[in-house]
């Protein structure tokens, strides 16, 4: 991952950093990753995980469309 500075201006190139490493979901494989995770609740973590997303597109949809 790379981000230019600009202007000697650290804290913006920090800040769009963090930003770029947060949409790519680096600090949450991060956080993931300090303890093992067995493969059985890393199952359970990933289903859960694709529930929550389908209810959410599918609240989303319902909203949009107005049923």
């Amino acid at each position: 991952m790379q981000v230019i500075v600009r202007d000697n201006n650290v804290d913006q190139a920090l800040r769009a950093l963090k930003k770029k490493m947060q949409r790519e979901g680096i600090f949450r494989e991060m956080k993931l990753r300090r303890h093992f995770e067995k493969p059985s609740e890393k199952r359970a973590r990933e289903k859960a995980e694709g529930v929550r997303r389908l209810r959410k597109l599918q609240r989303k949809r319902l909203e949009r469309e107005g049923f």
